[in-house]
């Protein structure tokens, strides 16, 4: 039980605490080097070549988005980026509603809609939507997404590196009068390894919300994806291009009730381990870095809620030591906190003091779930869009 107790504290610990660490460390070693061979002149290290304003493809995957779809379309012609050099391709999986009919209503020169009537799922409509991009540059947006307008000219310009395969921008939400929400401390730190992640070529994953790559590295992606936008980028790093994260590059979307947002977790959690299969040799150490950070950022992360709760456990067990049973004590007092919290917030009633450990604890649950619905068959693959509706327009950041 010690042992087991242990093992489950140090994952949990390098997970939140010596990973960022390490990487606070090899960001500082990397920028030491950095500037030290840029002040024996070899070489500019800002210097890529100019590409002008490359033709981009906004790729959007529509289903039953009949109450924002015409809000995103208005976003879309405030993009700052010139018109003719930006194109958008609309995907309606099996829609039955009015979205067809109200993106034709904006008429938007640039927009082009597939009406795809069969359900097919995300990945599936990804694949058949890509084929009809001209765009040199993909872009990937939620219809219930908006940019700030200088976001895609944001992500584009980080391709003047040829090494650069994928962008990722930045997700902020919106309460529901269309007021920015306090970031919280959890938010903020997945920002700041995501910072430090991309500066030594060690980021994994992307924001599926705001996310853009080189056409030509688009693989069709398998029938029971979930979480394309991780798959797709590691695919690109896989075949030694580059990730990056934008934080200038934002994007804004609605939040949405706590039960909502547990339902998404349980999605990728199960996404997540499905992802595993398809990128595994990533994990190996002939991967680089990168195999540090998935293992560290995505491995590890994915078996803090098991950790919880075999620590949990093993802590009980070993209630009569008193160190133990301050610990199991701990334990239940979070997962309690954290389980009131959830019940008042899906009863619109939250209490402030309750709202980290309520989301502490549906992230985690939500993770767990996940993985166990994959792990005994439950693989579904259709895609159902989480349900926020913006309000008010996104005029800069």
């Amino acid at each position: 039980m010690k042992i087991t107790f242990w093992i489950s504290v140090g994952i949990i610990c390098y997970t939140f605490f010596v990973y960022p660490a390490i990487l606070v460390l090899l960001a500082g070693i990397s920028q030491f080097w950095s500037d030290l061979r840029f002040a024996l002149g070899r070489g500019d290290r800002r210097k890529f070549a100019s590409q002008g304003y490359p033709l981009v493809s906004m790729l959007i995957a529509a289903h039953n988005e009949e109450s924002v779809i015409a809000e995103k379309m208005q976003n879309c012609r405030e993009l700052e980026y010139p018109e003719d050099r930006i194109e958008i391709l609309v995907g309606c999986d099996g829609c039955t509603d009015d979205t067809v009919s109200r993106i034709e209503a904006t008429r938007l020169p640039n927009v082009r809609v597939f009406d795809y009537g069969e359900r097919s799922g995300k990945p599936a409509l990804l694949n058949r939507l890509v084929p009809e991009a001209r765009g040199d540059i993909l872009v990937f947006s939620d219809a219930n997404t908006m940019y700030a307008p200088h976001s895609v000219t944001s992500m584009v310009r980080r391709f003047r590196n040829p090494q650069v395969g994928a962008v990722s921008g930045e997700l902020k939400l919106l309460s529901h009068d269309g007021q920015p929400q306090a970031e919280g401390a959890y938010w903020r730190y997945e920002c700041f390894l995501k910072i430090l992640e991309s500066r030594l070529n060690m980021m994994v994953g992307a924001n599926g919300a705001i996310f853009s790559i080189r056409s030509s590295l688009y693989r069709p992606l398998p029938s029971r994806t979930i979480n394309d936008d991780f798959l797709i980028a590691m695919r690109i790093r896989d075949v030694g291009k580059r990730v990056v994260y934008d934080p200038e590059a934002t994007a804004y979307e609605e939040t949405v009730p706590i039960r909502q947002e547990f339902r998404r977790r349980v999605r990728i959690g199960s996404g997540d381990l499905r992802a595993l299969r398809q990128t595994w040799r990533m994990l190996m150490p002939t991967a680089g870095t990168i195999a540090l950070s998935y293992w560290s950022h995505k491995i590890c992360r994915w078996l803090v809620p098991f950790a919880l709760v075999s620590a949990g456990v093993s802590a009980l067990a070993l209630y009569r030591d008193g160190f133990y049973l301050v610990c199991a004590l701990s334990g239940v007092l979070l997962a309690s906190s954290g389980a009131l919290g959830y019940v008042m917030e899906s009863r619109l009633r939250p209490v402030r003091f309750l709202h980290v450990p309520c989301h502490f604890f549906a992230t985690n649950l939500g993770l767990m779930v996940g993985f166990l619905k994959d792990f005994v068959g439950d693989r579904s693959s259709i895609w159902a869009p989480t349900q926020r509706v913006p309000r008010g327009r996104v005029s800069g950041d």
